[in-house]
C-alpha cells in the first residue's frame, strides 16, 4: 500500500497556499490508524490510558529543552501566575505511579520552544508509557513491538538490533566515547565545521552521533542504543558497566536514522532527582537561560515512593515520518507551524 506524504488535495486547491493543510489526506488517514493501533495495543496489555495537565506550575529544567510559559489572569489563591506548557507528560505520569495507578500511558500534545524546522515543530504528539516492575531492556522489546505493529499497517517490518553506546562509537568511529579526550572527539568530526564556543563533551558526542553515526544506520532496521554515559542520565538510574565506568540505564530507539523513542529504567531516589534538577539550574544560569521552577510535586511523589519501573517517550510524528519515508515533519501534520 502506497501513501502520499506531501499535500495532495482536490483539484483547484493550491498546495502552497498557507490556508491549506501541510499533510496529505493519506498522511492524515495514516495518523488516525496509528492512533487507533496505539490504543488497541495498550488496551490488549491492560495499560491504562490517562490524561494529565498540559499547564503546570513547574517547567522542564533540562538545559537542552526550552519550555513555553504564559501568565494566567484568573484566580490563583496566591499561587504563581506563571504556568508552563509541558514538554512531556513524564512528571505527572510518575505522580500517578507513586499514587498506585499502575501501568499507564498518555497520547497527547507537548510543546517545546525554539524547535521549528524540517524535523521539528513547536507542538507535537508524544506517546509516553510506564511499566511497573520492568527494566529498560524489557521495555525495548515492547517499544519495538509497537513500532513493528505500526509498520505492518503499510505491509512493512523491521528487525531489532541492540548495541551498547560504547560499542557503537568504537565500531563506527574507532574511539571510546567514555575515555577519548575532547580533542579526539572534535577530530573525529572530520570536515564537519562546528563553532566550539560553549560546547561541552556531551555536545561533541551528540554531534558525532548526528553527523557521523546516524547516517550509517540501517535504513530498514530498528536500532536500540543502551548504556549511555552517566553525564547523559537525565531521569535514569546509573550502574557500573563492568569496566568501572558508570553508565545510564537508558535507551534510544531508531528506525533508520530517525530517533523515535527515549526510555529509562527510572530513577527512584528523590534526593538524587532534586540534585539533578539543581545541577540543571546551575547550567541554565551559566548560559543565561531562564531557570523554570523544579517540580516539587514530583519530588514529593518520589519521597512517598515511586514503584520500580521503566518508562519511554515515543515521538508519534517521527514514527509517521519514518513510515512515510519523509524528512519533513510538515508532511505528517494537518497544519505545521508555518500554517498554524
Amino acid at each position: 500500500m502506497r501513501f502520499a506524504a506531501g499535500p495532495v488535495w482536490r483539484d483547484g486547491l493550491d498546495p502552497d497556499a498557507t490556508w491549506t493543510p501541510s499533510a496529505s489526506r493519506d498522511a492524515l488517514r495514516l495518523r488516525a490508524w496509528v492512533n487507533r493501533l496505539i490504543r488497541e495495543f495498550f488496551h490488549a496489555r491492560n495499560v491504562l490510558e490517562v490524561e494529565t495537565p498540559v499547564l503546570s506550575l513547574a517547567g522542564n529544567t533540562d538545559p537542552n529543552i526550552a519550555s513555553f510559559s504564559l501568565e494566567f489572569s484568573g484566580r490563583t489563591d496566591g499561587a504563581p501566575r506563571t504556568r508552563w506548557l509541558r514538554t512531556s507528560p513524564e512528571f505527572a505520569l510518575k505522580r500517578l505511579l507513586a499514587a498506585g495507578v499502575g501501568d499507564c500511558y498518555e497520547l497527547g500534545r507537548v510543546f517545546r520552544d525554539g524547535e521549528a524546522g524540517g524535523r521539528h515543530n513547536p507542538e507535537f504528539t508524544m506517546l509516553e508509557w510506564y511499566r511497573v516492575g520492568w527494566d529498560h531492556l524489557r521495555l525495548i522489546e515492547e517499544t519495538a513491538e509497537l513500532v513493528r505493529a505500526a509498520l505492518s499497517l503499510l505491509g512493512r517490518d523491521a528487525s531489532l538490533r541492540v548495541i551498547r553506546y560504547r560499542d557503537l562509537y568504537r565500531g563506527g568511529l574507532g574511539l571510546d566515547p567514555l575515555t577519548a579526550s575532547d580533542g579526539e572527539l572534535r577530530a573525529a568530526l572530520g570536515d564537519v565545521v562546528i563553532d566550539p564556543a560553549g560546547l561541552t563533551r556531551d555536545d561533541w558526542l551528540d554531534l558525532l552521533m548526528t553527523h557521523r553515526l546516524q547516517p550509517a544506520f540501517d535504513p530498514d532496521g530498528l536500532l536500540a542504543i543502551v548504556d549511555y554515559p552517566a553525564s547523559q542520565c537525565a531521569l535514569a538510574r546509573l550502574r557500573d558497566d563492568g569496566d568501572g565506568f558508570p553508565v545510564a540505564e537508558r535507551f534510544e530507539l531508531y528506525f533508520g536514522s530517525i530517533e523515535l523513542a527515549n526510555g529509562y529504567h527510572e530513577l527512584l531516589d528523590a534526593s538524587e532527582q532534586r540534585a539533578r534538577f539543581q545541577r540543571d539550574g546551575i547550567v541554565r544560569q551559566q548560559r543565561g537561560d531562564v531557570v523554570p521552577p523544579m517540580d516539587v510535586r514530583l519530588l514529593a511523589g518520589l519521597e512517598v515512593g515511586l514503584p520500580a519501573c521503566a518508562g519511554v517517550a515515543l515521538g508519534v510524528d517521527r514514527l509517521l515520518m519514518a513510515m512515510l519515508g519523509t524528512s519533513r515533519i510538515a508532511d505528517v501534520l494537518a497544519f505545521d507551524f508555518a500554517r498554524a
